[in-house]
């Protein structure tokens, strides 16, 4: 049968945590780390690779590689999400801010904007486009690895879900399964909107 509401007020609202603050840590940390990248050819190559290495391990290697080392419950699961998401919005990123015109920065040069001022006022919002699809991407990812992390602990509808495929009850599954498709949806559209916002329609 499906959980009432009443029960899946909480899985729902831990899962909404986990989400967010993982991909606010991700956004937070991703971004300063792409700008740094864009002045430092060694810092470029480690952090590309250790992104790319984390991309490519599977999910539920991620999951459980956190396990020995940091435990169960809500925090490692932050990092495992936060380890997930890290790809798309440092590589979109850094694309976004390296793939400007050079004679757009040698203008900003030239009228004696500083670097601070050029990533401020020229790199970051003609990159705007390539951060949003990066952070929608990564939005979703840290929603879908969310539930996965019950496994270890996190709670949220990763909980649920799995209470309904061990108990074969299709119902309480779904009703694990399709609030955290509607806060995907949530999330996508929420970074769709301020996107509008703040992109000049010139620049979409």
């Amino acid at each position: 049968m499906m959980v009432s509401l009443e029960l899946l007020g909480t899985p729902v609202l831990q899962h909404i945590i986990l989400a967010y603050i993982a991909l606010i840590a991700s956004i937070l940390l991703g971004i300063p780390l792409a700008i740094l990248s864009l002045y430092s050819r060694s810092l470029q190559k480690v952090v590309m690779v250790m992104a790319n290495l984390m991309q490519a391990v599977p999910t539920f290697a991620v999951v459980a590689f956190v396990v020995p080392l940091i435990g169960i419950g809500f925090w490692p699961a932050i990092i495992a999400i936060l380890l997930r998401a890290l790809l798309p919005i440092i590589k979109n990123t850094w694309v976004g801010l390296s793939s400007l015109d050079p004679a757009l920065i040698a203008s900003a040069e030239g009228i004696g904007l500083s670097q601070w001022e050029i990533i401020r006022y020229v790199r970051l919002p003609n990159a705007y486009p390539a951060i949003f699809a990066g952070v929608k991407f990564a939005a979703i990812l840290a929603n879908s690895v969310a539930i996965l992390t019950a496994m270890i602990g996190s709670g949220g509808l990763g909980t649920v879900v799995f209470e309904g495929l061990a108990g074969v009850n299709m119902m309480k599954m779904m009703s694990g399964a399709l609030p955290a498709i509607g806060i995907a949806l949530f999330l996508d559209t929420s970074f769709g909107w301020l996107e509008k916002r703040m992109v000049p329609p010139g620049m979409k």
